[in-house]
């Protein structure tokens, strides 16, 4: 039966379905792979559960819709990442990343929830630009490394802007040739699904705060117990309770 796309749409499709059947026998022997998916699960799980509190609060209302952007941000960048698409897939991790520092920013400090939802185009770059809430944040914790920045700058170098290290993601193997369409390759995968578990401890540690009481406790409990077992995982010197 046709699916009505164009012949070579439709090949291009199988072809990516069988991509993401090799990157999920790859996943299938990896445990700390497995690991950033399921924190990654868990922070959408979260996303999901926080938008279904019914609420007249602006405020809140404004956390809820960030919390959805980053379910299907999440869900459109695995997607990308599992087909084969690594380039793609960290460009929709950048919004991730902006998304993460807007809501640690109203974390901080909840008025500014108001003045971001009233503020005008002018009013929101003088403020809530990227570098803007960046700089924010890094003068709030003391922080003087820049380490934001980095973060920001290494997704924008790969993904964000077409440039001459903009190609590096579409080489299946380092001093191999850049290639056209999809591709599945360990080492490329791994930073990518590393990348998205970092990002969903972050999200899901900001969306935590903003839980009413008593609300979504099974979902909190679930990615608190896997957010200890990555920080276990991954930075045990910095392990700490959920």
């Amino acid at each position: 039966m046709s699916s009505g796309l164009p012949r070579n749409l439709d090949s291009l499709h199988t072809a990516e379905e069988e991509l993401r059947k090799k990157a999920g026998h790859m996943i299938a022997g990896e445990p700390r792979l497995q690991l950033h998916l399921a924190v990654t699960e868990a922070a959408m799980d979260l996303a999901n559960m926080l938008r279904q509190f019914a609420t007249n609060d602006e405020d809140l209302k404004v956390v809820q819709m960030l919390a959805m952007r980053t379910f299907n941000a999440f869900g459109a960048s695995l997607k990308l990442s599992l087909s084969g698409y690594h380039q793609n897939s960290a460009l929709v991790l950048r919004d991730v990343l902006e998304t993460t520092f807007l809501l640690d920013l109203f974390r901080g400090d909840r008025s500014l929830i108001e003045r971001w939802r009233f503020a005008d185009k002018k009013g929101r770059m003088k403020q809530f630009s990227p570098v803007k809430v960046r700089e924010a944040l890094d003068t709030r914790d003391g922080n003087t490394s820049k380490k934001r920045f980095e973060m920001y700058e290494m997704f924008s170098e790969l993904a964000g802007h077409p440039n001459m290290n903009s190609h590096l993601m579409m080489r299946p193997e380092k001093g191999s040739d850049a290639v056209i369409g999809p591709f599945i390759e360990f080492t490329t995968l791994q930073a990518g699904i590393s990348e998205m578990g970092r990002l969903a401890v972050q999200v899901g540690e900001h969306l935590g705060a903003f839980f009413p009481a008593g609300w979504g406790v099974p979902s909190r409990v679930v990615f608190g117990k896997l957010k200890l077992d990555w920080f276990s995982t991954f930075y045990p010197k910095q392990a700490r309770p959920a």
